[in-house]
């Protein structure tokens, strides 16, 4: 039995190995993602993350416990998926600012036949940002790959004045629930 993390994330990479995961392979999901049409944030980040744990289940024994996360970032409702350029990623922040927007994590644990699901929602309250200091943040490349056009844990956490709920998940990995679900097929940490 092993433990194989079905994600090319290096930020969820490291969040495992923040939590004592040390002993984990890599398998990431290249079967694409495809979300329903018309469902709700918690349906989609959930349908996404069980897709990608069984496209790697292919790749590994009945044993391995594979886990897989989805996370996407909401704001009125409407998603807010990767920027496509810079002057997207600037568009996104700037309806960002000043305002709270929710983000969310399907995470899915697959063992065999047996699947655990769960989906964490976090509210995240920006404060107002400047078109300078948006400029500067897209200039410097990290919206570019993220959901939102963000990262908490990078230099968008200046923009961040609070969270309200699990603060991992808006990293894309809710540690604390990870844990507990873990503790369902014998991973103790």
């Amino acid at each position: 039995m092993g433990i194989v993390l079905a994600s090319g994330s290096p930020r969820r990479r490291e969040l495992l190995s923040l939590i004592g995961l040390k002993d984990f392979r890599i398998v990431p999901d290249n079967g694409g993602e495809a979300a329903p049409q018309g469902t709700a944030p918690e349906e989609t980040v959930s349908e996404i993350a069980l897709q990608k744990a069984k496209n790697v289940s292919r790749f590994c024994d009945d044993d391995d416990i594979i886990i897989a996360a989805d996370t996407l970032v909401y704001l009125d409702g409407r998603l807010l998926g990767k920027p496509d350029d810079k002057a997207g990623a600037a568009a996104m922040l700037r309806e960002l600012s000043g305002r709270r927007h929710t983000v969310y994590t399907g995470v899915v644990i697959l063992q065999g036949a047996r699947i655990v699901e769960e989906v964490v929602k976090t509210d995240v309250f920006f404060r107002g940002i400047t078109d300078s200091e948006i400029a500067a943040y897209v200039e410097s490349g990290e919206p570019m790959d993220k959901a939102g056009a963000y990262g908490a844990q990078g230099r968008g956490s200046v923009f961040v004045e609070r969270v309200e709920g699990e603060f991992f998940n808006v990293m894309g990995m809710p540690l604390c629930r990870l844990s507990m679900m873990l503790k369902e097929f014998g991973v103790h940490l």
